[in-house]
């Protein structure tokens, strides 16, 4: 959950009172192994080789790591967008292991539109000629393509009301574009600096095949298990990842009268506020954490 601002003294993750663990996802490219790892039976890159990945992969890689760290059971498992579906696979698959969880943001599925956006962004990278069939390492990157998914990717993390108020149609005179073009332009080359085209394909494709429910009757009967305390969070202007997505996880867990804290905050940021809307998180996490804490302790 790259939520910086949240995790530290006095913050909502408070590490002068919790130890907090966060790994790199398996897939991507910041240490974890990922299509630009390279495959030990081999001796080269795996690039589009590297198996097909689920959210429940990397939730069951993350367990070998809790394991491995001799760590029974976790006070909390919290994450938002693609960190919430991992929260969610958390209290599904480790029911007994998770005291709580807070997932923010975030779906039990991809609906047609999530996945649709996803597509373009993949389509943009394969597109690009330098991609090569994933062949690319070691050469000239596909950096056009993956460019142009991360600026689709910036659009639907804001709000209509957001960009409004940060761009308008105010233009850059020396360039003679508009400036929210100029902002595209601008996170869609910062991305391709720190971030695996490869990667990307990967990680939005775990996002597409994720369904909490998939192979049962209902959520309901996926969560019933968990004695899980949750805390879900949603944001009113989030049209990516709508309150009522939040919501349907909110109605299954009710619907066995588990313990479940659901808060739609009010916020113009889209997406992009459960990284900005740091304030009001903070005070209700810290409420949240502080309470299963002391239910931990009275056991």
């Amino acid at each position: 959950m790259p939520m910086h601002s949240m995790i530290g003294p006095g913050k909502g993750f408070d590490t002068d009172q919790h130890f907090v663990i966060c790994s790199n996802v398996l897939g991507g490219c910041r240490g974890t192994t990922g299509p630009g790892s390279v495959d030990p039976a081999t001796g080269q890159v795996f690039a589009m080789t590297f198996p097909v990945i689920t959210i429940g992969d990397m939730v069951r890689l993350q367990a070998k790591l809790i394991e491995s760290l001799g760590i029974e059971r976790l006070l909390c498992v919290a994450g938002g967008s693609m960190g919430g579906m991992q929260v969610l696979e958390w209290a599904a698959r480790y029911p007994d292991r998770v005291a709580a969880a807070i997932p923010i943001a975030t779906t039990p599925r991809h609906s047609a539109q999530q996945i649709a956006f996803n597509e373009v962004g993949r389509q943009a990278i394969m597109a690009d000629p330098d991609w090569n069939n994933g062949n690319y390492y070691g050469g000239k990157l596909p950096g056009r393509g993956l460019s142009v998914a991360r600026m689709v990717g910036h659009i639907t993390y804001m709000s209509d009301e957001s960009m409004r108020q940060k761009f308008g149609r105010r233009q850059r005179e020396d360039q003679g574009i508009f400036e929210v073009e100029s902002y595209l332009r601008y996170r869609g080359s910062q991305f391709v600096d720190r971030f695996d085209a490869n990667s990307y394909l990967y990680i939005t494709k775990a996002m597409d095949l994720f369904d909490l429910a998939a192979g049962q009757q209902s959520l309901t009967a996926v969560l019933e298990r968990s004695k899980t305390k949750f805390l879900v969070i949603s944001f009113t202007s989030d049209w990516l990842y709508p309150s009522y997505q939040s919501q349907e996880v909110v109605n299954a867990l009710r619907r066995r009268n588990q313990d479940v804290a659901y808060i739609e905050l009010t916020s113009k940021y889209g997406h992009d506020a459960f990284l900005v809307e740091v304030e009001e998180q903070t005070e209700i996490v810290k409420g949240f954490l502080h309470r299963v804490t002391k239910g931990v302790n009275r056991r």
